[in-house]
């Protein structure tokens, strides 16, 4: 059983600088614990028991001492991840107020599924220099998210681009992920491509790609996204991924059971 869903939060933190070894921690009254855990705002009975019970039946894997991280070194690891936390913490904070005051938030905030995390990321990756990218394909292939084609005869080949800003591959990626339960376009075309035979990765590049297109027009015209006009755009164009049928219900462009 994990105990704690992240190992570095203030919880965990306070819990190896009172207790750093799990004899020690073992030691414990199963009250003093509950007060720990309650001073640390977890106040859920269920929860609290099921730790403390998990806690009591814990063994450990080495028993070697010679092996086994020494008290103090774990209090002092515990420190460090604490000052890691405030620095980290302070930093999302100047990220978000940069963030808010930056004249292109608004094109980020238009994309679903972006969320606070996200917006800045993408903000970053694409910069304010509209300069700086001549073409949608540029963003693609430093990203990484653009596939690598070559030929060796008359063999030709498509493989998985690796060199590239791996946080920058990875922002397109995660923010494609997203949107897929927030885009009915992007939720069709994943859907598309796991149909096809595609994994769950290789699907999301897909989807990933078509958004880089979409974002680098916006930055461009300097234009928020907007769904409907999208949506739009696919039908007249009588894309493929209008395969999936559309229909406008209350205003809003819904997935229809049975294709147009």
């Amino acid at each position: 059983m994990r105990w704690f869903p992240d190992i570095d939060t203030a919880l965990v933190c306070a819990l190896l600088k009172r207790w750093p070894t799990l004899k020690a921690l073992q030691g414990a009254h199963p009250g003093t614990l509950r007060n720990f855990f309650h001073n640390q705002n977890c106040r859920v009975e269920e929860l609290i028991q099921s730790r403390i019970q998990a806690i009591r039946q814990a063994q450990p894997a080495p028993e070697d001492p010679a092996i086994l991280a020494g008290a103090l070194d774990v209090q002092h690891l515990a420190a460090q991840i604490d000052v890691l936390r405030a620095h980290i913490a302070e930093l999302d904070q100047r990220i978000a107020q940069r963030y808010a005051e930056h004249p292109d938030r608004f094109l980020y905030a238009s994309l679903p599924g972006a969320g606070p995390a996200l917006e800045p990321r993408l903000l970053a990756a694409m910069g304010t220099d509209r300069n700086r990218w001549m073409a949608a394909d540029d963003v693609q292939k430093l990203s990484g998210i653009a596939p690598v084609t070559g030929r060796s005869g008359n063999t030709a080949y498509v493989v998985f681009r690796r060199a590239c800003p791996k946080f920058m591959r990875q922002t397109f990626h995660e923010f494609a992920a997203h949107s897929i339960a927030c885009s009915v376009w992007a939720r069709a075309c994943y859907d598309q491509q796991r149909a096809a035979g595609k994994d769950h990765h290789a699907a999301v590049r897909t989807v990933a790609f078509k958004w880089i297109r979409i974002i680098f027009r916006c930055w461009q015209d300097r234009q928020p996204y907007d769904e409907h006009k999208y949506l739009d755009a696919l039908q007249r164009r009588r894309s493929p991924l209008t395969a999936a049928g559309w229909q406008s219900i209350a205003g809003f462009q819904k997935l229809s059971a049975d294709p147009a």
